[in-house]
C-alpha cells in the first residue's frame, strides 16, 4: 500500500503575543530601543535617588562652588545656576514626569471612558448631551485649557495634574464612544440583551472591556505627549515650583543661559525629547502587536 504525502497543514494556528512581540521587536530597532528607555525611565522614577551621583543635590540642594559648570568628567552634564548636577537632577526629575503623566492619564480614562461608553451604547438623546458636552470642552485648545484651569486653581503639580485631565477627558470619549457603537450590535451584546442582563452590566462588562485596546495604544501615546504638556506648563511658571526637579522647570531656568550655559537648558529638554519619543513609538508598535490582523 503506497504511503501518500502528507497533505500541508492549511490555516496554521494563529500566533501568540510574545511570539509577534519578539519578531516586532527583532525587525523593530527603534521600538526595541524605545521600549528599553521607557524601562530606564521607570528605574529611574523608582530608584532615581540611589542612581544619581550627587542625590542631594538631585532633590534641590545648591552648591554655590560648582556654579554654572560645563560638562565634565566630575558632572557629565554640568551644573545650574545654584552649583546643582543637572545629571543629577534630569535621573530623580524622572519620578515626577512619570506619576504625573500616568495619573493624568489614568483619571483622563477614568472619566472619558464610562462617558463614552454609556454614549455609544444608549445613543439617542443619552449620546447627544453627552456628546455635546464632550463638544464643549473639544472647543478649547487642551494647553489653552489646562492653562486657564491652573490659573485659576492656582500654580502647583497638583493642579496642573488635574487641570490636564480634565482637558484630556473628551479624547478618550470620543475614542470609547465609537468602539461601544460597533459593539453594541455586535450577537454577544444583543444576546446579553435578550436574557434580560441590565444595560449598566453589559457596559461595564462587556462594551468597556472589549474598547480597551485602542484605548490602551492612544494611552501610551498620550503619556508621552502629557510630559510634554506638564512640562509646558511648569516652563511657563504654572506646573512644580522650585527646587523641584522637574524637567520644564530646568529648562525655564536655563533659558537666560541659554547662548553661553547652553547646557543648563539643553539635557532637560533632551529628556523630556526622548520620553515623547519613546513613548509614541511604544504606542505604534503596541498598536500593531494587538492588530487582530498581525495575528495571521
Amino acid at each position: 500500500m503506497a504511503i501518500g504525502l502528507a497533505q500541508p497543514v492549511v490555516g496554521a494556528p494563529p500566533r501568540g503575543f510574545g511570539h509577534r512581540l519578539r519578531r516586532a521587536l527583532l525587525t523593530d530597532p527603534l521600538g526595541f530601543f524605545s521600549l528599553v528607555v521607557i524601562v530606564l525611565l521607570i528605574v529611574m522614577a523608582i530608584i532615581g535617588s540611589a542612581m544619581a551621583p550627587y542625590p542631594m543635590q538631585g532633590e534641590g540642594a545648591s552648591s554655590v562652588t560648582t556654579r554654572l559648570f560645563p560638562p565634565s568628567w566630575a558632572h557629565w552634564f554640568g551644573t545650574d545656576l545654584f552649583g546643582r548636577d543637572i545629571l543629577s537632577r534630569v535621573i530623580v526629575g524622572a519620578r515626577g514626569a512619570l506619576v504625573v503623566s500616568v495619573a493624568v492619564v489614568a483619571l483622563a480614562m477614568a472619566i472619558g471612558v464610562p462617558i463614552g461608553a454609556i454614549a455609544g451604547y444608549s445613543r439617542g438623546r443619552i449620546d447627544g448631551a453627552l456628546m455635546r458636552l464632550t463638544d464643549l470642552f473639544l472647543a478649547f485648545p487642551p494647553l489653552l485649557l489646562a492653562m486657564a484651569i491652573v490659573a485659576a486653581l492656582g500654580p502647583g503639580l497638583d493642579h496642573a495634574a488635574l487641570a490636564l485631565a480634565i482637558s484630556w477627558w473628551p479624547w478618550y470619549a470620543r475614542l470609547a464612544r465609537g468602539t461601544a457603537i460597533s459593539l453594541r450590535e455586535r450577537p454577544f451584546i444583543e444576546a446579553a440583551r435578550s436574557i434580560g442582563i441590565p444595560d449598566r452590566t453589559i457596559v461595564l462588562r462587556h462594551i468597556v472591556p472589549n474598547s480597551l485596546t485602542p484605548i490602551l495604544v492612544q494611552a501610551t501615546i498620550d503619556i508621552g505627549t502629557v510630559i510634554l504638556a506638564a512640562g509646558s506648563l511648569a516652563f511657563i511658571g504654572l506646573g512644580a515650583s522650585p527646587p523641584a526637579p522637574d524637567w520644564g522647570l530646568m529648562v525655564a531656568e536655563g533659558r537666560t543661559y541659554i547662548l553661553d550655559q547652553w547646557w543648563v537648558s539643553t539635557f532637560p529638554g533632551l529628556a523630556i525629547f526622548v520620553a515623547v519619543l519613546a513613548f509614541n513609538l511604544v504606542g505604534d508598535l503596541l498598536r500593531d502587536l494587538l492588530d487582530p490582523r498581525q495575528n495571521a
